[in-house]
């Protein structure tokens, strides 16, 4: 990103358990940042981020939007859902802890690497939950 683009900022509306559109913001978000010009290793964090915490949205709350916040110095993807929330967020930063049911088991998601994968890519990792009410993350990779 040059210094003449200050900042840029972009939502995408998410929709509980719809799968068929899983994926398609981070792909969008993937490319909105090669056409600023961010580096590639930079990049590959973002889009990793980016798709584990859409796909948290889609599997685990009734409704939200992922939200892609670019300036020269830092990539900010955060997500604001309504849903059940998180009940135990230490919990479920572990490897392989997993709140889902057998179907989604079964149609390869929620695994439990969704939030360690998120933490592994952010340079600064954020996540504030209401139980009952839903969940925001924000997740910081800076532009070196």
């Amino acid at each position: 990103m040059d210094e003449e683009q200050e900042k840029f900022i972009k939502s995408y509306k998410l929709e509980g358990q719809d799968f068929q559109s899983g994926g398609e913001a981070s792909a969008q978000i993937k490319q909105i940042l090669k056409s600023l010009g961010v580096p590639s290793k930079i990049i590959r964090k973002a889009t990793v981020i980016s798709y584990e915490a859409e796909m948290n949205v889609i599997i685990h709350s009734y409704s939200g939007e992922i939200i892609l916040d670019v300036d020269q110095y830092r990539v900010v993807i955060r997500t604001e859902d309504t849903g059940p929330g998180i009940q135990d967020i230490d919990k479920a930063m572990e490897e392989g802890y997993t709140t889902v049911s057998t179907e989604i088991l079964e149609m390869g998601f929620g695994a439990g690497m969704g939030l360690p994968n998120i933490k592994k890519f952010s340079d600064n990792l954020k996540i504030n939950s209401q139980v009952g009410e839903g969940t925001v993350l924000e997740a910081t990779v800076y532009i070196n």
